[in-house]
């Protein structure tokens, strides 16, 4: 089959119907489809005799020591994020905020089209006494104001509906509830703390919002 003329969409459905991997790029996904044609066409035969039943010890064919994957593949292996456990009221909370946000406009700073440095910094209440963005002129720019607030019950969650903590060191993640609390790591934190804070993270069973990919090498690990 002519693997390089399809999509990585294609590679990907043909992967999961073989119940393999779907991570990594495209030369990686005809790679590991290729081997998997190879393998189907050249089974192993068994041979068992017709008088003998038969028999396989599960401890046999699934023994500890063999490997199935590489330990590379098993890092590639997606695994589900963890998810809040919710009431029905909260998810319909969440929905409307979701509907909420999609209706919001995007609050600009005043002259935000002139200016470059205006246009990557955050809102800023216009005060010029003769600002057309605070007088509500035609074809300005929409103010942050009241009447733009979302839904109060679900007020400082994440978009998942898990509570937001900021945690700087291992031992702020004692006492938390991984049901109902998710962790965000503080960007001053070093990757030798932040790997030990990602470790403990997944002993508690805590998702961490940001994480990242750290290269554990030296005593890193």
């Amino acid at each position: 089959m002519e693997y390089e003329n399809m999509t990585v969409a294609q590679l990907k459905e043909l992967l999961r119907e073989a119940n393999l991997p779907v991570s990594g790029n495209k030369s990686a996904l005809i790679e590991r489809l290729s081997q998997n044609e190879t393998t189907e066409e050249s089974p192993v035969e068994v041979l068992v005799e017709e008088d003998e039943e038969e028999t396989f010890d599960e401890e046999e064919i699934f023994d500890e020591e063999d490997d199935f994957f590489d330990e590379d593949e098993w890092d590639q292996i997606h695994t589900a994020r963890q998810k809040p456990v919710l009431d029905e009221e909260t998810k319909a909370n969440l929905a409307t905020r979701a509907a909420q946000m999609k209706k919001q406009p995007k609050f600009r700073r005043q002259e935000w089209y002139r200016y470059y440095r205006l246009s990557r910094t955050g809102w800023r209440k216009p005060k010029g006494m003769q600002s057309k963005q605070r007088l509500n002129m035609k074809y300005r720019t929409p103010m942050a104001r009241v009447g733009y607030g979302k839904i109060s019950a679900v007020r400082g969650l994440h978009p998942s509906g898990f509570e937001d903590v900021l945690v700087n060191q291992p031992s702020d993640l004692d006492g938390l509830d991984p049901e109902r609390q998710a962790i965000r790591v503080s960007a001053s934190v070093g990757n030798r703390k932040r790997s030990k804070i990602h470790d403990r993270a997944d002993d508690l069973g805590l998702r961490v919002l940001n994480r990242r990919k750290i290269t554990r090498k030296g005593d890193i690990q």
